[in-house]
């Protein structure tokens, strides 16, 4: 095999079996993961999804081994994706219920009233409390969050796209974009970097975050 040859096979390798499958959110939903589900079934049933440490080793198996057979790319993309988004996701990841608020509740910080901004709406569920506090966005929990951060059970976010309710110390947060929230500039969440890095580049955002990368003086800059 002649060295041009040999450089263009180890190029398409490289690229279609190690990179992340790139797809936007409403693709995947609405025919990656089916797709990818409808596979799995047929194809794989009797992988061991647990044994899997990182998605690299999950993608060599599949690709390159061929352990559910051998697969077109397409094919063998929406199975990746699949199994680690969502059954992978299904099996690790809490679930929590939508977030809802009555038309007394209000943010504790700015004293807005947070049923008419539903989306954003953000809450710290405290130890033995019954009644927890609700936020108008992130910014203004967070505002909380730094005095009263002691006895907290779990603090929740939405996703910004899926409105889907997340644990904030796994989420990722986008600072100092173009969309506002109720009180101007926000930390908007996301459950996924990849969506939250798409979101910034659509959006004019400056960086992302991770929970424990939010300190006091990044929070009260957004006021500025």
């Amino acid at each position: 095999m002649s060295l041009f040859k040999l450089v263009t096979l180890f190029i398409f390798l490289t690229i279609s079996l190690f990179a992340y499958p790139s797809y936007s959110l409403a693709v995947k939903e609405k025919k990656i993961y089916p797709m990818g589900e409808k596979i799995y079934k047929k194809k794989c049933p009797q992988l061991h999804l647990e044994k899997y440490k990182t998605f690299d080793a999950l993608q060599n198996d599949i690709v390159t081994k061929h352990i559910c057979l051998k697969l077109p790319l397409k094919y063998s993309d929406a199975l990746l994706l699949y199994l680690w988004e969502v059954k992978r996701e299904n099996t690790h990841t809490k679930h929590y219920a939508r977030l809802k608020v009555t038309k007394k509740d209000k943010c504790p910080i700015c004293g807005m009233f947070l049923y008419k901004y539903p989306r954003w709406v953000a809450r710290i569920e405290y130890k033995n409390r019954t009644k927890n506090p609700s936020f108008d966005g992130v910014k203004d929990m967070m505002k909380y969050y730094f005095k009263h951060s002691k006895n907290i059970k779990v603090i929740l976010v939405q996703d910004y796209y899926t409105q889907e309710t997340v644990d904030a110390k796994d989420a990722y947060y986008v600072m100092g974009s173009s969309v506002y929230g109720p009180m101007g500039n926000e930390l908007i969440a996301f459950k996924d970097k990849k969506e939250a890095k798409r979101f910034m580049l659509d959006h004019r955002g400056k960086k992302i975050l991770s929970f424990k990368e939010i300190t006091s003086a990044e929070v009260y800059k957004l006021d500025e």
